[in-house]
This record gives structure tokens, sequence and C-alpha cells, in this order.
């Protein structure tokens, strides 16, 4: 484990039930770092995100946040402890507001670098301007927006966004990678789902492809475009 890691994933192995999914699995997240996890559908990924965070069930091997063994941890501690989660699907409240939405997973904000809804507002004035709209009135592209917002209100040390801009309007994948960039800048540690090569190269440090369950390839984000025709036949685009 590295001494910055935030996030060391060690020998995992995972699934739902008695299905195992995930085999083996060895990833790291340093602090202020941006990590790419590719795949195609199936391979694993969102297993991966929701074992992370305690909502898969872990059958062997450690996940570590910072120092801490948080493996058989329940999922609010798992968030307490500095994991925010945007998960495939958004999942907002659709009969709170927007508004309401971010101030469900509000954490008090401390020190000056904390996040409030103020903040989350100034990144996303879209949100500013539907803040009493219902999370049933969103774009799908509002409510990404918003899922970010409420992860980020956790005051999280490591942001895991799961098909970050899957099925989102060309513009609003623009503004969602325009986003991550701000918060990458800002130090936040990043590990982020996603199959676009050419934004993911901009923005990441590192890559990890996931195959079958197993990691199969991982290298620096320079390998996205360097090594666009191999990585290309494991995530399927």
């Amino acid at each position: 484990m590295s001494a910055a890691a935030v996030l060391t994933i060690e020998k995992l192995d995972a699934g739902y039930g008695s299905a195992q999914v995930l085999f083996g699995v060895d990833i790291e997240v340093r602090r202020s770092e941006v990590v790419a996890l590719m795949g195609r559908n199936g391979m694993g990924k969102t297993t991966l995100a929701k074992s992370i965070v305690g909502l898969a069930t872990r059958m062997a091997g450690r996940v570590l946040v910072g120092s801490e063994d948080v493996s058989r941890w329940p999922s609010h501690r798992v968030a307490r402890k500095g994991i925010g989660l945007v998960p495939e699907g958004r999942h907002v409240f659709s009969a709170l507001t927007t508004e309401e939405n971010l101030l469900a997973t509000a954490r008090d904000p401390v020190g000056p670098d904390a996040w409030t809804v103020a903040g989350v507002y100034e990144l996303f004035p879209r949100l500013a301007e539907r803040r009493r709209h219902y999370g049933n009135q969103l774009s799908g592209g509002e409510q990404q927006m918003l899922a970010i917002g409420r992860a980020l209100l956790t005051q999280p040390e490591l942001l895991i966004l799961d098909e970050a801009t899957e099925g989102l309007a060309p513009l609003i994948r623009q503004e969602i990678w325009r986003t991550l960039q701000v918060l990458k800048s800002r130090g936040l540690s990043v590990l982020v789902v996603d199959r676009d090569l050419r934004a993911l190269s901009a923005l990441a440090d590192r890559y990890v492809v996931l195959e079958k369950g197993r990691v199969a390839q991982t290298g620096p984000a320079a390998d996205l475009v360097e090594q666009r025709a191999l990585i290309e036949r494991y995530i399927g685009v």
C-alpha cells in the first residue's frame, strides 16, 4: 500500500450472494489522483464500485481507505470515512426538490475547502436555477449533476463515478468532463467509470481495464491514446 493512497484494493473477490463477479482485483487510487476504470458491460465495474462502499458482498481480500481496513464496514460508515459514490442510474429522490436532495446527504462543512450547497450551485449553476424543481422534473444531465453535487456534500476524499456520462447529450457530457477537471484541480481523488478514451486521456492519471472480473490491463493515461486499438478491444467501443 502506498503511503499516499486514498484507496487500496487488495486481492478482492466480490459479488452478490454466492455469485462471484470479481476475482483477485488489485487497484490503488492515490491522493489527488484520477484513475479511469474501464471495461465492457458485465465485466465487474459496477460491482467493484459497490464493493468499495459496502453495497456488494466482499468474499475475500481487503478494501482500505487510507490505512484503515473497511472490508467489513456497512456502507454508511464507509461514506463517513470519506468515500462518495455517484451510482449508475443516479438514484435521485424524485419526490424531493433539487435543494432537498442536496441537503439530504450533506455533512457539516469543516474547513475552508469543505463543500457547501452554495459551492455546488457555483459548480453547477443549472442546479441553482432548478433548486425548487423536483427530482423527477430534471433532465438526465441535471440529475447527474445533482448526483455529483450530493456526493460532494458528503465531504469525500475520494469520489467514485459509475458511468459518468453514459446516455447524456454531448453538451452535457462536455460539462461533466469540465467539472471533473475542476475537481481534479482542487485535489480531489477520483475513480471514474466511463468509455470515452479521449476525455479520459485528458483527465486521468492512470487507467485500469476489467475483463471478466479481473484486471486485464493497467497503465498511465497516455496509453489510452498510444494503445487505443488494444484498449478498444477490451472495452468494446
